[in-house]
């Protein structure tokens, strides 16, 4: 049977590459016995890849039983599944056969599979690997055949890092996977499904099918459909009941599409992570800064005329003298800059200006710290004296949390 013939005959609807991919492997494994695991996103239509496999598999005249694991309490899920005895636990009146012995030569779906409880993992490892079972308060092992189909939404190796889920049990289920697209990734189906369920819901509730205006269509294939097909199907029908009108334009539709979640960078709440965060920030933007305020000082020597003379008044030349820190200084007189003259070693020249004499004064050199922490330090000490004290403005103004000042006061013995 080919891709076409089994999407008429299971009502499936869409021609995108991957879903065709996924139909394709369901009917080349459908004829053996090999234990398929189905993946991916809630509501992607997982539940017809099994429908699939089981009605073109020589079971296809056994029992299909399809079972939502995280559906049925951990207490009673080993009973539902493998039966129990008379008397093995309260309320146990008498003995009950479990899923896997109805369903002996047909097929069992486990939709949610990766929600299944440690012990019941251990007790399907064991059917899958021995065809045996053994009923909850039995001895006895029971003989079964049973193709198990599997499917989860979850990330499963995630599950498996984290001891959710069996790594042994998982390689025994997904002996065949099989991927379903989610239906942001099927743009040109979306509007197939669209006005295949419209058509439905037109015949169910014996009123006009409902259709899209192209800005609408526009609207539809661009969303992201979280929810995918069971979203899609669920507003099709809010829309066809709701809106007495039956062309719907892109208002009336976007009245009906939830916001989507934007894409946030994750916000870091341990308090070790602020820390660090915040030192990281904080330095960049001084750095940042000092190395800009240099490159623009230097910019500005540049720029004084090749002749060497540029005339200032008294205050320009104060602001010049008080400009030039971290760079070469030039030569100031008392209303004439010059260009600067080389550097000299272990000294530097600052010029103070007045109307009456020039001087120079000679300042060593001192290396200055890079350490983060003497800058951290030097801040927060800066700040709560700047503030005298006060943990919440000085915090307010180092642009991190009251808490973690608190902290880094105690880290450093910091006096307040």
């Amino acid at each position: 049977m080919d891709i076409q013939q089994v999407k008429q005959r299971f009502g499936i609807i869409g021609n995108a590459l991957l879903l065709n991919r996924a139909l394709e492997v369901a009917t080349q494994v459908a004829p053996t016995d090999i234990s398929v695991l189905v993946t991916g996103e809630s509501g992607t239509g997982k539940e017809i890849i099994p429908q699939v496999i089981h009605q073109l598999s020589s079971r296809k005249h056994g029992e299909y039983i399809a079972v939502n694991c995280g559906a049925i309490p951990e207490g009673t899920i080993d009973s539902e599944l493998f039966g129990h005895e008379k008397g093995s636990f309260t309320g146990a009146s008498g003995s009950r056969k479990g899923y896997f012995e109805v369903a002996d030569g047909g097929t069992i779906f486990l939709d949610e599979v990766a929600e299944l409880p440690a012990q019941t993992q251990v007790r399907l490892l064991r059917v899958l690997e021995t065809g045996e079972f053994i009923r909850v308060g039995s001895s006895k092992p029971i003989k079964t055949d049973v193709r198990v189909v599997a499917a989860t939404n979850e990330n499963m190796m995630q599950a498996i890092t984290s001891g959710k889920f069996r790594e042994d049990l998982f390689y025994r289920l997904s002996t065949v996977p099989i991927a379903l697209p989610s239906l942001r990734k099927r743009n040109d189906d979306i509007h197939l499904l669209f006005r295949k369920f419209a058509s439905d819901f037109a015949d169910k509730y014996r009123m006009p099918a409902i259709k899209l205006t192209d800005e609408a269509v526009h609207m539809l294939i661009n969303y992201s459909w979280p929810g995918n097909i069971r979203q899609l199907k669920n507003l099709v029908e809010q829309i066809s009941v709701i809106e007495t009108a039956r062309e719907i334009d892109g208002i009336i539709l976007r009245s009906y599409l939830p916001l989507e979640r934007e894409n946030n960078p994750a916000i870091i709440s341990k308090e070790s992570n602020d820390s660090v965060n915040e030192r990281e920030l904080m330095y960049k933007f001084l750095f940042d800064m000092k190395k800009d305020l240099t490159e623009l000082k230097k910019l500005v020597i540049d720029l004084i005329p090749s002749d060497g003379s540029l005339d200032l008044s008294k205050d320009q030349v104060s602001v010049v003298n008080r400009f030039y820190r971290d760079v070469e200084a030039p030569t100031v007189s008392s209303n004439r800059i010059l260009p600067p003259a080389a550097p000299k070693q272990q000294e530097d020249y600052e010029y103070q200006s007045d109307s009456h004499e020039d001087s120079y004064e000679t300042h060593e050199e001192v290396e200055e710290s890079l350490s983060l922490e003497d800058r951290e330090r030097e801040l927060i000490q800066k700040a709560l004296q700047k503030h005298k004290g006060k943990r919440k403005y000085a915090a307010s103004e180092l642009g991190i949390s009251e808490r973690t000042l608190y902290r880094k006061i105690k880290e450093y013995n910091l006096s307040e």
